[in-house]
């Protein structure tokens, strides 16, 4: 096991002084705080000796059919209560899925770059992690499959193809329709289950969600979800949606992991989906980070060098950065500390080390007056940097 390049950066990032575009923590002070402690309360006075007691491992019943509803809007329309797996965030049902399915020497397939605590989780069951370029359109399906048939002829037992496909953590890019399709065609050719990871997919900041993969294939996708980017972190709510033999595996999976999950946290965001407008509270954090996307957008037009590129989410948290002149960002990381500036490094995204000219920054914590601030500074530290490399490249 290893630290996170994310975690590692938290102590830090968290000093007052310090502009903190690493974490993506969402901004659940935007939440109607009052409301939510009268839902807490309501629930102990009504179901205190339900939601304080031990639940089973599937998750509650209730839980599990307002979930269903949560994925409609994402095209999931066949989901069923039964084939649904309350998890402590989705971080635990991936982690669940993995004990499940690789073992170790087996291959997982993913995007490059791809979720930093993913690769780690894949890396503590001793998987072998194979990244698959993306480009503006997201995963490259000719480059998926020729990896997979590079991987077969090496008699390499690939288990898992698992994509953060809508407004990808780290890079913010969407696949498209068209490859979703494509990319769905040649996993199920090759017989490799995908595991769709879609904590952001309410978060669009263009319209109406974008339709998830496991709407068009049910039998061949394992769907992640989560509570944390749309209610609250804390609560540590998530899911897993998967075919009937899958779910089964998952729960027993839990039982030995922790017997049960939280009641008391699964039984609090039931009565806030069911009392509460929970889906124009989403409108309220799509239009606020929206708002925090474009100052980020615009900071980094005015403030970073000729050469640097980064990408235009159109949904989620995050932005992915990539330097001119062979900047490695993990060593510049000090200097921007030091300029009150915090960033990810893009090297933590990539198993094999790639990415040292890339970061992630990070537009959902932040108020927009800060996120212009804390670019400015950045563009300062990275413009410091290559100058340093030219005076030095200069020399004799």
């Amino acid at each position: 096991m290893i630290a996170s390049e994310v975690r590692a950066l938290f102590a830090v990032a968290s000093r007052p002084e310090i502009v903190s575009l690493a974490g993506g923590m969402p901004a659940v002070d935007a939440l109607p705080l009052e409301t939510v402690a009268a839902t807490v309360s309501e629930l102990v006075l009504s179901r205190g000796a339900v939601a304080l007691q031990y639940g089973s491992a599937q998750g509650d019943p209730g839980l599990r059919a307002r979930i269903c509803d949560v994925m409609a809007m994402e095209g999931i329309t066949d989901a069923h209560p039964d084939n649904v797996v309350v998890t402590a965030g989705s971080q635990q049902a991936l982690d669940l899925l993995t004990r499940v399915f690789v073992d170790p020497g087996d291959v997982v397939v993913t995007e490059g770059p791809t979720y930093v605590t993913a690769i780690n989780t894949f890396a503590a069951y001793q998987a072998r992690i194979v990244h698959v370029p993306m480009d503006g359109d997201g995963l490259s399906p000719s480059a998926l499959a020729q990896t997979l048939e590079r991987l077969a002829a090496e008699g390499a037992r690939v288990k898992l193809l698992y994509t953060v496909p809508t407004f990808q953590n780290p890079g913010g890019i969407t696949l498209t329709p068209p490859r979703r399709a494509e990319v769905l065609e040649i996993c199920r050719r090759a017989g490799v289950l995908v595991v769709e990871d879609n904590p952001y997919g309410l978060l669009s900041f263009t319209g109406e969600p974008v339709r998830a993969m496991r709407a068009d294939a049910p039998d061949d996708v394992v769907y992640l979800g989560s509570f944390s980017k749309t209610l609250a972190p804390g609560l540590r709510v998530g899911w897993a949606l998967a075919p009937a033999p899958v779910t089964a595996r998952l729960v027993l999976a839990a039982e030995s992991a922790i017997l049960s999950q939280s009641m008391f946290t699964q039984l609090v965001v039931e009565r806030y989906l069911a009392t509460q407008p929970w889906a124009e509270q989403v409108k309220v954090f799509r239009e606020m980070y929206r708002e925090r996307r474009d100052a980020m957008l615009d900071a980094l037009a005015e403030s970073m060098p000729a050469g640097a590129t980064w990408t235009r989410p159109d949904g989620g948290f995050f932005v992915w950065v990539t330097l001119p002149g062979g900047v490695d960002t993990r060593a510049m990381l000090p200097r921007a500390i030091a300029a009150r500036v915090a960033y990810v490094p893009g090297a933590g995204f990539y198993a094999d080390g790639s990415g040292g000219s890339s970061m992630r920054l990070s537009f959902c914590y932040p108020p927009p007056e800060r996120i212009r601030d804390g670019v400015g500074r950045l563009g300062r530290v990275v413009r410091d940097e290559l100058d340093l490399r030219d005076t030095f490249a200069a020399r004799p």
